[in-house]
């Protein structure tokens, strides 16, 4: 059980790092140098919840990497869109909201980050694997 709650904030932070990093390149792109990145607090249970995904990790790995990412990618985005309604239901509103662009889903996924969460999961296989 200790060990699980470790990688489960080991994710946490994983993904908040990402977040940040992802939005402050985001930032520098569209002509901030400030490299402002940010992420949300309801992110840190979010990624953590990786640690569940470990199993799904332990079966597909002999399967070619990028069936894998392919695989990580349906996941993901299927979590962001569970996840984005659930807090929605719960508060009224999805922290990342992406309202009307391109290929949102009721402003709570967004299938254009699709390649995004391919080498997301990727990444975390092998942060999966360093935990073990």
């Amino acid at each position: 059980m200790k060990q699980r709650l470790y990688r489960f904030i080991i994710y946490g932070i994983a993904g908040w790092m990402m977040e940040v990093t992802f939005t402050g390149l985001g930032s520098l792109l569209r002509g901030d140098p400030r490299l402002m990145g940010w992420t949300y607090l309801w992110m840190f249970p979010i990624y953590g919840i990786a640690v569940f995904l470990e199993p799904i990790h332990d079966m597909i790995r002999h399967v070619p990497w990028w069936v894998r990412g392919v695989t990580w990618a349906g996941i993901i985005l299927m979590a962001e869109y569970l996840t984005g309604m659930a807090i929605r239901l719960l508060t009224g509103v999805c922290p990342w909201d992406y309202g009307s662009r391109a290929f949102a889903m009721n402003g709570v996924m967004r299938l254009d980050y699709g390649i995004f969460w391919f080498f997301v999961g990727l990444g975390f296989e092998r942060l999966h694997d360093s935990l073990k």
